[in-house]
């Protein structure tokens, strides 16, 4: 039974450490959309989309998809 129940953490492990990534990677973006970046209007769309996005797919569960859409808006904003 111990083992059982050690085995269901570890499995578990991974998927709350994604859940605790999103919302630290939504901040980041937001903290770059503070400074203005110097991108194009088009850019900044995309960037605040992807965001959106983002917080979206984390609130729905999917985290990893959110990792991935926030990793997106990241590139662009270079951070």
């Amino acid at each position: 039974m111990k083992s059982r129940l050690s085995l269901l953490a570890l499995l578990a492990a991974p998927l709350s450490a994604f859940a605790f990534h999103c919302p630290a990677d939504m901040a980041k973006i937001d903290a770059a959309l503070a400074k203005n970046p110097p991108l194009s209007t088009e850019q900044l769309a995309e960037v605040k989309k992807l965001r959106a996005d983002g917080e979206a797919l984390h609130k729905a569960g999917k985290h990893q998809e959110s990792v991935d859409t926030l990793a997106r808006a990241m590139k662009l904003l270079k951070i």
